[in-house]
């Protein structure tokens, strides 16, 4: 780490410096009044180009690093002022300035601007030139949106703006794979990309804007080239190399086509070194851009998966993965009012995963110590058809329809050691799963202003679920004590079928009437209802082969269940001065019916739910936000189920019918400032939840096999989450940052535990407490034609109970353009990964990994000749950890060896 430090600052001080003067001005109007986030630019009048750029502050100020001796143009624009041009000869000495702008429409066309401003501001879209930023070494999207001041892409491929998440992006205002920003990070070509539009306080919907709160709500849109548009543009890349012991490759063309009334995208991606276009997790949480309509109702039902617990990749990081992934996305307009769009999704991986682990129940003297491997196969598909009609800005009509299907198959082989009070037990256990889950979902909205005063709003969605998990485990030793389970066999198969089907709809109509141009009331009235079915069987193959049912009442499923949430609710927004305010509340009257075991069980009861949202417009670029809101939190079918369900082989499940609903009370306060006068960026939050009769597991553990059944906890737990960030471009070449983020949870679950002395069982209440901790600080630098390096460092504490792991890492990023014709880009990150607590289970593990890619393509050809190899130091296993209210596991995993990939790419 010592090393690249001494190298980051050698670049850093290589800059050729020369003689600079600074300019100080202000921005006024007519009046005298200061202009804020106007847009500056100095344009040397010998060269042509521009030298510097700024946006004023609050006052109205700017600042401009100019060489001295020189003439310049400096160029001012202001949305509804009329451009400026003010000639200006600096001398060795620093200078001030004062510009009077005149009131008059923009006019870009009466400018000859040389070059475009970096970064501009119009109302509330920031907009980023992208040539401004590119070095030479960038390929996609992403990376270019890491070289830009306020913007931020994790690992996962979403991007953060100011903090708030991107959650729509679009190319040339169309639609990319709704609902997801990581096909068009990771796919859109870099050397296609004339504009990146950051687009703050977004509502799709405009007839709606002002009305809702939107301040928290970010789009992208991605402004092609001229020579983009009207022509297919991409490329075709295909590659052949060596591991450690296979062969490897990799196809991937990606074909664009834009113009004003079609797009189309079309990407493939067919390899075996570990690249994963979206992953399992990806498919499971991409929404197709459906909007979340009852997130102001105050009830929070949400249909959970019966996803069996199969391992979820951490990125591209298991011991192997082979993919084979294409996508289509496409916008159609028939009609200038109306608009089709859609995408497609198919995908097939094969993953083989190989994990040691440690797992420590918490206040239990019981060890259990696995060494699995697993292969999976992963097939899912996404298809997405939208409708929006908007024959004029007063009436809009949309249609939505996705499904989601996927079939996942998992063999495991694992090894377990169970250590209880001292005694150490092993053996082999073979697990199945299998699940091909379908999931259904329909929009339907329509939205009418009849006037300046009143608008209207209908939406309704629907959801049809359909489940079939299937589960296996065969084992040496019986696990659990089932009624009409025949004991005495050589193995212990065990199987059982899950069967679960839901049909929710959610229907509401707002009403918006305009009480004056700043205030509004909003009155809501909508219904919640939902229909599911759960079924499930367990039997056991004996050892002759003949199958035994295990027909008991408690072993089986046949449950029917039925949620019904109808509600009033009314809002009032005003604005007044710097400050919004948007009190509300809502009355609902909930009826639940569960039908099981040959009862019913009803219950029906009202609720008052308020709410509050309020802001504070410090400045144009700093707010501060408020949000309270308590919610009903009730839970679905798999909870209510009174048979027994398997969650693991060393896991019983056995609902409860007669939970009651969870109340959630949640506070959060948002600090936001973006102040382009030195393109400083600051946020922070903090967020506080305190959840009463939460819905908890009583657990008996014999060893490490587990029993539990869940109820409402009379204790609160309770969550402190808190994130800030602060980060600032320098001199247009330099980017640092410096965040962090903590969480505090405390939760209260009961552990049965033998009454030695009396022979009975007792209830024991556990209070488990987990604190985890992320720091981050990296700088950067983005010259033209030097080297650029970013360096960081990350520092991790997951304390669980009386364990704390902790993880270093310091990371860095070499990138390079040279000769007008090669990239080098090379990163790598050191991790050293330990913790601190029982001796006994002390972990100390160092590893890290390095990648390094070298590219040549003369400037104007097609072909490009890439040389990339993974995981040079031939890194074998990583180290994770997770915990849950009962255990804390600490895991390691295995992953791909190092790699040698020659490619070439042609561009369309």
């Amino acid at each position: 780490m010592k090393n690249f430090t001494i190298l980051f600052f050698l670049i850093f001080s290589s800059v050729a410096i020369s003689q600079n003067i600074r300019l100080d001005g202000v921005i006024v109007d007519n009046d005298g009044k200061p202009l804020e986030m106007a847009n500056v630019m100095a344009v040397n009048v010998a060269t042509k180009g521009m030298d510097s750029y700024a946006i004023t502050n609050d006052k109205g100020k700017f600042y401009l690093n100019l060489k001295a001796n020189a003439t310049y143009t400096v160029k001012v624009s202001y949305l509804g002022m009329a451009n400026k041009e003010v000639s200006v000869t600096t001398t060795g000495e620093n200078m001030t300035q004062t510009i009077k702008m005149e009131a008059g429409g923009i006019q870009l066309n009466d400018v000859e601007i040389v070059r475009e401003m970096p970064v501009s501001i119009k109302g509330d879209t920031i907009v980023y030139n992208a040539d401004s930023f590119k070095t030479g070494t960038e390929r996609k999207l992403e990376d270019v949106l890491k070289k830009l001041p306020g913007v931020e892409v994790n690992a996962d491929g979403e991007v953060e703006v100011e903090g708030k998440k991107v959650q729509k992006l679009m190319v040339e205002g169309k639609d990319f794979f709704d609902g997801d920003t990581k096909l068009g990070v990771k796919n859109i070509p870099a050397d296609a990309i004339d504009k990146i539009q950051v687009l703050r306080n977004y509502n799709e919907i405009g007839q709606l804007k002002g009305l809702e709160n939107n301040e928290e709500s970010v789009a992208m849109n991605i402004k092609l080239k001229e020579g983009k548009k009207n022509f297919w543009f991409g490329d075709v890349t295909a590659g052949i190399g060596v591991g450690h012991e296979e062969s490897r490759y990799v196809v991937n063309p990606k074909l664009f086509y834009y113009n004003p009334k079609f797009s189309i995208n079309l990407i493939t991606n067919f390899n075996n070194i570990g690249e994963l276009p979206l992953t399992i997790q990806d498919y499971f949480k991409m929404t197709g851009g459906f909007r979340s309509m009852m997130r102001k109702g105050g009830t929070n039902f949400n249909v959970s998966s019966n996803d069996l617990g199969i391992s979820l990749l951490r990125n591209n990081r298991a011991k192997e993965i082979e993919t084979d992934f294409g996508a289509a996305n496409f916008s159609y307009s028939p009609a200038k009012s109306w608009t089709i769009s859609g995408f497609a999704i198919l995908s097939s991986s094969k993953t083989d995963l190989e994990t040691t682990s440690q797992t420590d129940y918490l206040e239990e003297d019981t060890q259990e110590n696995r060494e699995e491997t697993a292969h999976q196969k992963s097939n899912f598909g996404l298809f997405k058809l939208s409708s929006s009609y908007k024959p004029s800005t007063t009436f809009q009509f949309d249609y939505d329809v996705m499904l989601k299907t996927s079939k996942q198959d998992e063999d495991n082989d694992l090894l377990r050691e169970s250590i209880e009070n001292g005694v150490s037990t092993t053996e082999s256990i073979f697990t199945k799963k299998k699940q091909n889950p379908i999931t259904l979902n329909q929009n339907l909205s329509l939205y009418y202003t009849k006037n300046e005063k009143n608008v209207f709003a209908v939406e309704m969605q629907h959801l049809y679920q359909d489940e079939d998990p299937f589960y296996n485990a065969n084992l040496a030793t019986q696990p659990f004590d089932l009624s009409g389970y025949i004991a005495g066999q050589n193995r212990n198969d065990i199987n059982q079928k899950r069967f679960v089907k839901t049909n929710k709809l959610d229907a509401k109509v707002d009403y918006y009437y305009m009480v004056t141009p700043k205030s509004n009331i909003n009155v809501t009235v909508g219904d919640t209802y939902s229909h599911q079915n759960f079924d499930s069987s367990i039997f056991q193959i004996l050892d002759n082969g003949t199958r035994n049912d295990l027909e008991a009442p408690e072993n089986n499923n046949d449950v029917n269940y039925t949620f019904n949430d109808a509600f009033v609710g009314l809002h009032y927004k005003i604005m007044t001065g710097k400050l919004t305010f948007n009190p509300g509340f809502s009355v609902h009257t909930y009826s639940m019916n569960n039908d099981q075991l040959g009862s019913e069980f009803k219950r029906d009861f009202f609720r008052f739910l308020p709410d509050m949202y309020a802001l504070w417009q410090i400045k144009k670029s700093e707010t501060l936000t408020y949000n309270f809101s308590m919610t009903n939190d009730f839970t679905d079918i798999n909870q209510l189920a009174e048979g027994y369900v398997f969650s693991n082989y060393n896991s019983l499940f056995s609902g409860t019918r007669t939970l009651e609903n969870a109340t959630s009370q949640v506070h959060s306060l948002r600090y936001f400032r973006y102040n382009m006068f030195n393109f400083e960026n600051v946020f922070g939050n903090i967020t506080y939840t305190r959840r009463m009769d939460a819905v908890k597991n009583r657990a008996f553990f014999d060893g490490v096999n587990q029993t539990s059944e869940p109820f409402n906890s009379r204790f609160a737990d309770e969550t402190v989450s808190a994130a800030g960030n602060y980060g600032r471009s320098f001199l247009k070449y330099y980017k640092a940052s410096i965040g962090a983020t903590v969480n505090y949870s405390k939760f209260n679950n009961i552990v049965i535990v033998p009454d030695i002395p009396n022979g009975t069982l007792s209830e024991d209440r556990r209070v488990t407490e987990s604190f985890t901790q992320n720091y981050r600080v990296s700088a950067s630098t983005n010259f033209k034609k030097m080297p650029n390096l970013e360096i960081g460092y990350n520092f991790t504490v997951n304390d669980y109970n009386d364990q704390t792991f902790y993880t270093d890492r310091p990371f860095a990023k070499l990138d390079y353009y040279f000769l007008d014709a090669f990239s080098f880009v090379t990163e790598y990150e050191f991790y050293h990964y330990y913790n601190k607590g029982d001796a006994s289970n002390s972990v100390d593990n160092e590893y890290d990994f390095l990648t390094a890619s070298l590219i040549y393509q003369k400037k104007g050809s097609k072909w490009e000749y890439k040389l990339a190899a993974t995981n040079l130091l031939n890194t074998t296993s990583l180290n994770d950890n997770s915990f849950d209210q009962f255990r804390v596991t600490n895991s390691q995993y295995f992953v791909q060896p190092r790699y040698v990939i020659f490619s070439l790419k042609y561009n369309l």
